[in-house]
């Protein structure tokens, strides 16, 4: 884990924190009116343009004790908070006020934190260290930013480092912390396993493709499976990429990262399920056995794919793990993937595209990912679209035959491997923040890890 999460938060209110006065920007006016006249012709000297995120420091009260403003507020009033905590000198810290909601507040000063420094120690500044607010759910702050700091960090880390196995070696990292079962496939076994997707799409790398299968959980619990996209890395296959589409293809195991950190949130929770987390781990390679555009590929399922571009290659990973997942009729099936480039085009890289059946699932989900400031945006499993993955020599082609609707077309591709009887949710996933924006910096993001852990807890607590 890139950052102690303990170091962030302290119990000890003797060590003299400097006050943080959080205003919201809407309130900024009627603050500095009320402030006193040093602090109020302080303010508007050095804020002429008060926005969120920005951080300022007060003039010395007299009792020799820091003071500094923080605006929160604007369009993303979470990640505002987020950006005060990043903007901060390190230190020790209190609230001066109560804050309107805790554990949003202190989830936020954890997150905005967040460093990648594993090949870079300067990367990661000290700490600010926040004293607890008043009624934050603690448990739930720490957890929540681990999971989401593990799924980071998987994202982050180049193909090199995290290739199948390094990949494995995470999930086994999760049995040894809260118990299970990790049961591997790998190279040549899959075929034998009925796994010949995952095969097809992993064969051609240097770095044995494999299928991880996690379990835990009391066995009489409903059953909840998380399926995750790895690609380690994708070059597209031999309808290879440009190098500008090919610059963040470590991000591709992001699907896989975000089960892992939703895994540990279910774990670390003690959510009464019967948990499985099944991740296609390959690299999508160039080699004499790479698959080939026009191959067919007949899936666990038995139904046979015809490639249309080896380059729609999560789908592919993807469809043998959602049908070894149906096999036991679990509850609920929730897989995650860096899908399509489409799902950006069409929601940019801040929603991550929702599809489920019932659609029921999907609102729920969505209005929980507004209350979280985690959002989602749901999007149709269109039928009439269905058609266009005809083949004329196979059941379906792993591309539709138009150009529109990409994402959507890679839903009703998954949709085929999934019976209609189990309620199933399909996210098509970001994973990367394009640029620094407040409180997020450039790189890997963890996207609907929030939402769908509120999801999980009214789903599944209630019945414990």
């Amino acid at each position: 884990m890139t950052r102690r999460v303990s170091s962030l938060f302290s119990d000890d209110p003797t060590e003299s924190p400097c006050e943080l006065h959080l205003v919201n920007t809407a309130d900024f006016t009627t603050w500095a009116d009320r402030a006193s006249p040093d602090v109020s012709s302080w303010v508007r000297r050095n804020l002429p343009d008060p926005s969120p995120a920005a951080v300022l420091p007060l003039p010395d009260d007299g009792n020799g004790q820091g003071r500094y403003l923080g605006l929160v507020g604007g369009a993303e009033p979470f990640w505002s908070m987020a950006g005060v905590a990043r903007q901060l000198p390190p230190g020790h810290y209190r609230l001066a006020s109560p804050a309107a909601d805790p554990t949003a507040a202190a989830l936020a000063w954890g997150l905005g934190q967040y460093a990648f420094d594993r090949y870079l120690p300067a990367a990661g500044r000290p700490p600010r260290q926040l004293l607890w607010p008043d009624g934050a759910d603690r448990q739930q702050v720490l957890q929540q930013i681990r999971a989401d700091t593990l799924t980071r960090d998987l994202v982050n880390t180049p193909a090199e480092d995290m290739g199948p196995g390094e990949l494995e070696a995470a999930a086994r990292a999760l049995v040894s912390e809260w118990g299970g079962e990790l049961n591997v496939t790998a190279g040549d076994d899959l075929l034998d396993a009925g796994l010949p997707a995952i095969h097809a799409v992993g064969r051609a790398a240097s770095r044995p493709p494999r299928l991880l299968d996690l379990t835990w959980g009391n066995p009489e619990h409903p059953r909840l499976t998380l399926v995750g996209k790895g690609v380690c890395f994708d070059s597209g296959g031999l309808d290879i990429k440009p190098a500008a589409g090919m610059r963040h293809m470590k991000k591709d195991m992001g699907g896989a990262a975000h089960v892992l950190g939703l895994a540990s949130l279910v774990m670390a929770s003690a959510l009464p399920v019967r948990l499985r987390v099944l991740v296609s781990a390959v690299e999508n390679s160039i080699s004499a056995t790479a698959y080939r555009p026009g191959d067919i590929v007949r899936t666990r399922s038995g139904l046979t794919v015809e490639i249309g571009n080896t380059d729609a290659e999560g789908r592919m990973v993807l469809c043998d793990a959602l049908s070894l997942a149906c096999e036991e009729s679990p509850d609920l099936v929730i897989d995650m993937a860096t899908l399509t480039g489409a799902a950006r085009v069409a929601l940019g890289p801040d929603l991550p595209a929702l599809f489920a059946r019932p659609v029921g699932l999907a609102r729920e989900l969505e209005q929980l990912g507004h209350e979280h400031s985690d959002p989602l945006w749901t999007m149709p499993l269109w039928a009439p679209y269905d058609t266009e993955l005809k083949s004329p020599v196979a059941d379906l082609n792993n591309i539709a035959s138009g150009g529109f609707a990409g994402a959507v077309f890679g839903g009703l591709f998954l949709q085929r491997f999934v019976p209609e009887e189990i309620r199933w949710m399909h996210i098509d996933v970001f994973s990367w923040n394009p640029r620094t924006r407040v409180g997020r910096p450039e790189g890997g993001a963890a996207q609907g890890l929030r939402a769908l852990a509120a999801f999980l807890e009214a789903r599944y607590r209630a019945g414990a």
